[in-house]
């Protein structure tokens, strides 16, 4: 038998003192945030599962409702690796940026602009929201270039440049038609799709479109909703407020490495376009979106630049 104690339920009249004291808690940020736009990257399992799905709707909803205009941006690389395998398509990857060629960007454009943008889009609007989809290319709203990435030989110490087919990196964001629905009703959800100078389609990485809409619309915070807790020291214990400074001491010393290496260095470059704060949590906690934006300690690590600067 284990020896883990287990809580007992609350009764119901301190459930009801705890409610009051979170709401309570909430309020001041509620106040705070009022009018202003948080890009929030929706990705990782949050998204496969049904419930966080259905409470990542329902807390988009709460958001709006307080007066804080929400931009979603999404990923789907599972699903996107899903489809291509009942189709039979083979799928390379390099450098953790999957190999896109003609055939693939199209089944990459159906499954994002397509399933995935939908079931976002329809879950919000079961929650009481108004949602609306779109992708990259929808009023040119993410223009693309070519995403050019160079590796070294190990052997020879030649670098050489890689073909990665249709994937691409924002070249510009027009933030026209988010501007536009800021003061409504309206939610937009964006699929990473970017359109090129001659009508080209583009996959772009949902982190990467995320931190570039982010600058483009002048948001107060970016929020990437991973599969991890946040930025870990070395003793694996989560960070919970860095510095720009900070991040680059961090990256430095091999603190920060693998994966987190590029969410990092975008929320930086978000920072940079003028975005106040960059929050990394674990999408994988029930409401983990209110816990970080309505709470004193939130729940993942918060990257600032209104106490530190950019000096590496």
């Amino acid at each position: 038998m284990s020896d883990k104690k287990t809580s007992a339920p609350l009764a119901p009249a301190e459930q009801t003192m705890l409610t009051a004291r979170t709401l309570s808690e909430a309020l001041p940020y509620m106040r705070r945030f009022a009018g202003q736009t948080f890009v929030i990257k929706y990705g990782g399992h949050a998204m496969g599962e049904e419930e966080l799905a259905e409470q990542f709707a329902r807390d988009i909803v709460l958001i709006k409702q307080v007066g804080i205009n929400p931009v979603v941006v999404h990923g789907g690389g599972p699903q996107i690796g899903a489809m291509l395998e009942r189709l039979k398509i083979k799928s390379a990857f390099i450098d953790g940026l999957r190999v896109t060629d003609k055939e693939t960007v199209e089944i990459v454009e159906m499954v994002l602009s397509g399933s995935i943008n939908k079931q976002i889009v329809s879950a919000i609007n079961r929650s009481g929201g108004t949602a609306i989809g779109l992708s990259g290319k929808d009023g040119r709203l993410i223009e693309a270039r070519k995403l050019r990435r160079a590796k070294k030989d190990p052997g020879s110490n030649i670098e050489r440049l890689l073909d990665l087919g249709f994937v691409g990196e924002p070249s510009r964001v027009n933030p026209e038609i988010l501007h536009s629905l800021a003061g409504s009703r309206i939610i937009p959800v964006i699929a990473p799709i970017g359109v090129g100078s001659d009508g080209e389609t583009y996959n772009i990485n949902a982190d990467t479109a995320a931190g570039a809409v982010a600058a483009a619309v002048g948001a107060s915070k970016l929020i990437m909703l991973t599969d991890v807790a946040g930025v870990l020291d070395r003793e694996k214990k989560l960070i919970a407020t860095l510095t720009p400074k900070d991040a680059y001491v961090l990256l430095g010393d091999g603190t920060i490495s693998g994966g987190m290496i590029p969410k990092i260095e975008t929320c930086l470059d978000a920072l940079r376009g003028g975005v106040s704060d960059a929050h990394i949590l674990d999408g994988r906690i029930a409401h983990a979106l209110l816990l970080e934006i309505f709470t004193e300690h939130g729940i993942g690590t918060m990257i600032t630049r209104r106490n530190g600067d950019f000096e590496q």
